[in-house]
Formats: structure tokens, C-alpha cells, sequence
């Protein structure tokens, strides 16, 4: 018998679901006091929570039976993942099962905005009539900025077909051809903010996307234009935007999500241009009823050991203990993470290519901790050994394998290849004794270069006093050279080196070796 506790709401379909299992009993404590479930969590093997209960490493430890932890929603910011993962938890969540209520609301505020629907109705309540005062515009031939074209994304982009906008997106993460099926005309951050009447997010919240519309991408939108938030709080920077509606610069803020929840902003209430929903993008019956539905059947799956359909980390992995792979899937993630640093275009084809003992393995492990690597800072949930490759066939990538006996003078060794129309880039590495990893090949250039710590990688113009200047600065900044690996393409009189350096550079201190002459790029990768 397998006990589950569940501490917040969720429709009766999903509790019929439990109580239909003869294999688990199920207490339902709704909104249970935070104190009063660390006393008795020690007696359950799962926690099912929405938002109301913090999965907390103290939580976590003191539920010294739980193998699963289920969230009925697709966020998972309330769970300690990390100390899950460790304590060998399973965590699960309900992605996509929100898909369309969520692309609906996005719709209905901002239908609210251009036809002044909220002022209208107000007016109306307090008697008045006054209908001069509330002349709309219409969506016909409005423009609208996507800003992440995924779940959600792509459904409001359908959604604003049916009204016959005109529909441009931006989605770093996204495969031109995704672009062209979701029927959305692929833009720049920057061309999407100039131009678009409606500006709409749809992106997970990730370090990348916190705080990324402010001062400065608020500046670049059209002065009538309508900004939406349906997505996470903490995407748009409230301060900034409540400058802007100050200064008659954004005609509408549409918002359904905030930085602080419950919102407690009383200048963001007072203004009469701003639409305000409470997080209600998945409070419709049906989506309550899928997610449910989905949790609840997932729940018992996994407490039965058997296969999921949304996991969110995957805390066992089994592979043979003599293979190589188990080796070479920690140094194939690295190379994901660096392809992902190093490269500015979302690919649509990876090649994978062996050489020696490891092509003789089974070999799929590599590719999704290769994937792993690559998509992880993609989405605002962990991409897993299980759901990287959906993930990646999500967003149109193609994936294929072959062995190649020229590409390498190791016994055995890995080559990655990820490109699209026009781009490409090309990753290798090796591993020595089963536990030595060594980044081999950037595209051209060939190296030798421990594959840990902080690395900073840096191309340049082929020419004298390079590394001279680089190694001042970096003495200036009072950063120690652990080791430093430099590989020359004479061909296009290009040189490139990896750095193992100490310590974290501040942006401040990139900036100044970008500055230094004959330096073409910098970044900067820690392991």
C-alpha cells in the first residue's frame, strides 16, 4: 500500500482516479498547514502539492519514505529539485495539460485592452453610459510579437490567425522550420519589440528570461503598444513598466502573472490601462480536469515503478559498469553545455559520430546527455535523460548516428555535429582511463583541454601580443591562470584557447577582454 498525501486542490476526477486504485490510500489535506506536514511527512511515500505547499530540502529530508513527489501544474518552483534528485526522488509535473486555457486568457486580456472592455464595463456598473469614450481598436491586421513560440506560444499564434494578424515570433531555442509550421515569420528580439502593436510572452522563467523586457526593451516598442504577460512573474520588470505607463509610453499592460504573488502592488492597481487576472491561466474546468487527471494516473505509475509520461529529473540511470559510456555521457553533457554557450542558432540536425570501443556500445545515452546539455537553459523545467528527446524533437531537431574511423587518432573518442541551413558547429572529445575528460575539437581547432572547472574561451586574430595582453588583464584582475590551451587555424588566420582559470569574471571584466585588440569573441563556460 502505497500512502499519498496531498496538500493542495485538485478536481474530484483526479481523487475519483486514487480512490479507484486499491494500491494506494490517499489522505486529501488541501492547503495543510506548512508545520503541521513537516510532523507528519515521515509516513508517506508521495506528496502531491500545487503551489500552496514548499517542497523544501527540510521537507524532502524529514520525508524519509517519499519516492515520488507529484505537482499538479507545470511549474516546479516550489520543489528543491536538487535535493530531490540526490535523495533519489522522482518529481513529476503536468506539462501542456494548460496549453489552451492559458493561450485562451492570453486572447481575452488582450481583446479586454484593444476594446476597452474592463473600462466599459465599470463605467456600465456605476450607471454611467458613456460610449464615445470607449472606441477600441481592432486586432485586423494588428501585428503581434510572439516572444517564445512553445506550448502556449504557438496556440496564441494560431489564435491570432483566426483574427487575421499578422504573426512574427522570436524563440532562440526554436527550429526555423517550427517557425514556418506554427505559421509565425521568425524575427530578432529587437525587430519584434520596434515593430509589433501587441508584444506577448510566452517564455519559461530561467535565468535568461528573468527581468528581460525592462527600461531599455520597453524604450525600443511602439508608444500605443499593447504589452502582455501570461506567462511567469518576474519576466517584465515591474518598476520599468510602471515608468512607461507613468510616461503614456505603453497604451495597455495586460498581466496575469507578477514578481510577487498574490500581487500586492498598489500603483500597478491604480492605473486604468492595465488589465489585471490572478494567475488564473489554467483556472478553467477542463484544464483542472486534464491536469487531474494526468497527476493522478502518473502518481500511481510511478509509485509502481513503471514509466512516466513527465518526469521532471531522472534520479537512477543503469548502464553496464564496464562500458565506457558511463564516462563518456558525463563529458557528452559538457560538450552540450559548451555547443550551447559557444553557438548563436538553434540547430535542426545533430550528428553523432564514434570511433573505437565506443562505437561498438549502445550508444543513446550519449545523445540525450549530449541533449541534455545543450537544451537545458531551453526550458523552466530540468531536461531530463527522459524527456530530452521529446524535447528536442519538439523543436524540430533531427538526430543521427554513424561511426567514423578518420576523425580521430584516439582509440576512442566522440564527434558532434549541429547545424541548420548556412550554420554548423562541430564539438569532440575524449576520455582517458575511464575518467579523464578532455575537450578535443572546436570546429577547426584542435586542443587537449580538461574538461572542468571555469573555462574561458576566447578567438582571435592570429596575431602577436595576444596572449600577452589577455594574461596582463587577467593578472590585473587578479585572476590565476590554471592552465591555458591554444589551437591556430592558419587557414583563415583565426586562433582560438581555452583558459582554465580560478575564478568567476565579472561582466565588467568580459567586456575589457573583448575590448582588447584583435579579439573576436569571449565567453565564458564553468563545468
Amino acid at each position: 500500500m502505497h500512502k499519498v498525501l496531498i496538500t493542495g486542490k485538485i478536481n474530484e476526477i483526479g481523487l475519483k482516479i486514487f480512490e479507484n486504485d486499491a494500491s494506494v490510500e490517499v489522505d486529501y489535506k488541501p492547503d495543510y498547514p506548512y508545520a503541521k506536514i513537516l510532523k507528519i511527512i515521515e509516513n508517506y511515500d508521495c506528496i502531491l502539492s500545487r503551489s500552496e505547499t514548499a517542497i523544501t530540502k527540510e521537507l524532502i529530508e524529514k520525508g524519509t519514505k517519499l519516492k515520488l513527489i507529484a505537482r499538479a501544474a507545470v511549474g516546479i518552483e516550489n520543489i528543491d529539485i536538487d535535493c530531490a534528485t540526490k535523495n533519489g526522488i522522482l518529481v513529476i509535473n503536468t506539462p501542456a495539460q494548460n496549453t489552451n486555457s492559458a493561450a485562451e486568457l492570453t486572447m481575452a486580456i488582450i481583446l479586454s485592452a484593444s476594446r476597452n472592455v474592463i473600462g466599459a464595463h465599470n463605467k456600465m456598473k456605476e450607471g454611467g453610459w458613456d460610449r464615445h469614450n470607449f472606441t477600441g481598436s481592432e486586432l485586423l491586421d494588428k501585428r503581434i510579437g510572439i516572444i517564445g513560440l512553445g506550448n502556449v506560444g504557438h496556440r496564441v499564434a494560431k489564435f491570432a490567425r483566426g483574427f487575421d494578424m499578422e504573426v512574427i515570433a522570436y524563440d532562440p531555442y526554436l527550429a526555423d522550420s517550427k517557425f514556418e509550421e506554427f505559421g509565425a515569420k521568425k524575427t530578432d528580439l529587437k525587430e519584434l519589440l520596434r515593430t509589433s502593436d501587441i508584444v506577448s510572452l510566452h517564455v519559461p522563467k530561467v535565468p535568461e528570461t528573468i527581468g528581460m523586457i525592462g527600461k531599455n526593451e520597453i524604450e525600443l516598442m511602439k508608444d500605443d503598444v499593447i504589452l502582455v504577460n501570461a506567462a511567469r512573474g518576474g519576466i517584465i520588470q515591474e518598476d520599468h513598466l510602471i515608468d512607461a505607463l507613468k510616461n503614456n509610453k505603453i497604451k495597455f499592460a495586460c498581466l496575469d502573472t507578477f514578481e510577487i504573488e498574490p500581487m500586492n502592488n498598489a500603483v500597478l492597481r491604480s492605473f486604468q490601462n492595465v488589465v489585471l487576472t490572478p494567475h488564473i491561466g489554467a483556472s478553467t474546468i477542463e484544464a483542472q480536469k486534464r491536469i487531474a487527471t494526468t497527476i493522478a494516473t502518473q502518481t500511481i505509475r510511478g509509485l509502481h515503478d513503471e514509466i512516466v509520461d513527465s518526469p521532471v529529473n531522472m534520479p537512477k540511470v543503469s548502464i553496464m559498469e564496464d562500458s565506457p559510456v558511463r564516462a563518456y555521457s558525463v563529458l557528452t553533457e559538457k560538450l552540450g553545455v559548451l555547443a550551447n554557450i559557444l553557438t548563436d542558432f538553434v540547430p535542426e540536425k545533430i550528428d553523432f559520430q564514434y570511433r573505437g570501443e565506443l562505437a561498438h556500445q549502445e550508444t543513446s545515452l550519449l545523445k540525450l546527455s549530449f541533449l541534455k546539455g545543450l537544451l537545458g537553459k531551453s526550458t523552466d523545467y530540468p531536461v531530463t535523460f527522459v524527456n530530452a528527446e521529446s524535447l528536442a524533437e519538439s523543436k524540430g531537431i533531427q538526430i543521427q548516428h554513424e561511426n567514423d574511423e578518420q576523425f580521430s587518432a584516439y582509440n576512442s573518442a566522440i564527434k558532434i555535429k549541429i547545424s541548420k541551413p548556412g550554420h554548423s558547429f562541430t564539438v569532440g572529445g575524449i576520455v582517458f582511463e575511464r575518467r579523464f575528460q578532455r575537450i578535443t575539437l572546436i570546429n577547426e581547432f584542435y586542443f587537449e583541454v580538461d574538461a572542468e572547472g571555469i573555462l574561458l574561451s576566447i578567438t582571435n586574430e592570429d596575431k602577436p601580443g595576444v596572449v600577452g595582453n589577455v594574461g596582463s588583464l587577467l593578472a590585473n584582475l587578479n585572476i590565476n591562470i590554471q592552465q591555458m590551451d591554444l589551437s591556430r587555424n592558419r587557414n583563415d588566420g583565426k586562433a582560438m584557447s581555452f583558459i582554465s582559470i580560478d575564478k568567476q569574471l565579472s561582466k565588467e571584466a568580459i567586456t575589457q577582454l573583448k575590448e582588447l585588440p584583435h579579439i573576436l569573441d569571449v565567453k565564458v563556460i564553468s563545468f
